[in-house]
């Protein structure tokens, strides 16, 4: 990525890398999976800059935004899959329509957004963080880079080629095997997406969501890649053992923020304040369109659950829309899912998995993860807005 792309179009880049990463996953699936390459790029578009703080958010910003548009806005994804079988949609016009409203969305609160936020505040992890994440620090890569245009030797630490246990040589793992390892999981669940869309009902249904679900998705992407590992490298199972234990020390304090964020969900869920919320906006008489997204706004905002917006969403509007024009109940399907993404704030697991990811204040994550969602949320209605009047 940085090889092909320009310090100025890397943000770019990565938007299109995570528009095509988020098309079957999950919103904090394709996070995890992508955090490693936003590290990466970050840190040596950062050091060749001379360190000024800024390529962290400027690499951040896209990969949150493509990812979290494509999560609410766009079919074979879960969530707005719910929309189009309570609404009974056209998942292709739905698709279209979702796509023309989410480039705009991705751009102007990815690229552009990123641009503007980095002039309000520097942001740059802690070198354990970009240890964890990259297995090098910005003041061993600057050693690195400064030997070698010196052609001095390099007396900085580098990712050791023996086995620890085994202590035997290790041959270096070639790219395309970790590109397998990655796409592993993206393409189990885009195998059950399209299963659910074509072939409901065949027999390949059953073991396709069971592959296809995310937590069994990644479980198989790590064995796959532990035994490729073993195999490509030489590495021992002793080896591989010990490499699965030393990285779970880096994992267990976010897999403990994000579980801490999922039981505050429950706890407002189990209150019954969605129930009130529908109450409340269920007999505004306004626009279809903007009735879907301010109820999956309000809901998702109140329950830190864009799941739980929607459905409450479609379960409103789908007496309303009953006999409507396909093209308009498409558009209530995006306006929805795009509300779903407002105000993601801190009962939202995302929101403390970026936060702790990056070591940010609460503030700047709020200036980042929260303001982009907010930013797709509010494009995407004023695309589907602007679509309704040509329908």
């Amino acid at each position: 990525m940085v090889r092909l792309s320009s310090p100025r179009s890397a943000p770019w880049v990565m938007s299109a890398v995570a528009f095509l990463v988020a098309i079957p996953m999950f919103f904090d699936v394709g996070l995890v999976m992508l955090m490693p390459v936003i590290y990466a790029v970050a840190l040596r578009l950062d050091v060749a800059a001379g360190r000024p703080k800024t390529w962290y958010l400027q690499i951040l910003i896209p990969a949150v935004a493509a990812l979290s548009c494509l999560h609410a806005m766009l079919p074979p994804h879960p969530d707005p899959m719910i929309a189009v079988n309570a609404l009974d949609a056209d998942i292709g016009l739905t698709l279209g329509l979702g796509l023309i409203c989410a480039i705009p969305a991705v751009i102007l609160a990815g690229p552009v957004y990123a641009r503007l936020v980095v002039s309000r505040f520097r942001l740059e992890p802690s070198d354990g963080l970009v240890r964890q994440f990259t297995g090098s620090t910005p003041g061993e890569v600057e050693e690195r880079r400064w030997a070698a245009r010196s052609g001095s030797p390099v007396t900085v630490p580098v990712p050791h080629r023996h086995g620890k246990e085994s202590g035997t040589e290790l041959r270096p793992v070639p790219t395309w095997t970790a590109f397998v390892c990655v796409l592993v999981p993206v393409v189990l669940t885009l195998f059950s997406a399209l299963v659910d869309v074509f072939a409901p009902d065949a027999a390949v249904a059953t073991p396709a969501h069971l592959l296809g679900h995310p937590v069994v998705a990644m479980l198989v992407a790590v064995l796959v890649a532990g035994a490729l590992l073993s195999h490509v490298s030489g590495m021992s199972g002793a080896d591989v053992k010990s490499s699965f234990k030393a990285s779970l020390g880096s994992v267990a304090g976010v897999a403990l923020i994000i579980a801490g964020g999922g039981m505050f969900n429950q706890v407002l869920t189990a209150s019954g304040i969605d129930t009130a919320v529908v109450d409340l906006l269920g007999d505004l008489h306004i626009n279809e369109i903007l009735l879907g997204w301010l109820i999956g706004l309000v809901l998702a905002f109140c329950t830190g659950s864009s799941t739980v917006g929607i459905v409450s969403a479609t379960g409103i509007l789908a007496p309303l829309l009953a006999g409507a024009d396909p093209v308009l109940v498409s558009l209530v399907v995006i306006a929805t899912g795009s509300g779903s993404l407002g105000l993601n704030w801190v009962n939202h697991a995302g929101f403390w998995f970026i936060k702790e990811s990056f070591g940010m204040t609460l503030g700047q994550a709020t200036k980042t993860h929260m303001a982009a969602e907010t930013i797709v949320s509010v494009v995407g209605l004023v695309m589907a807005l602007f679509l309704s009047l040509f329908v």
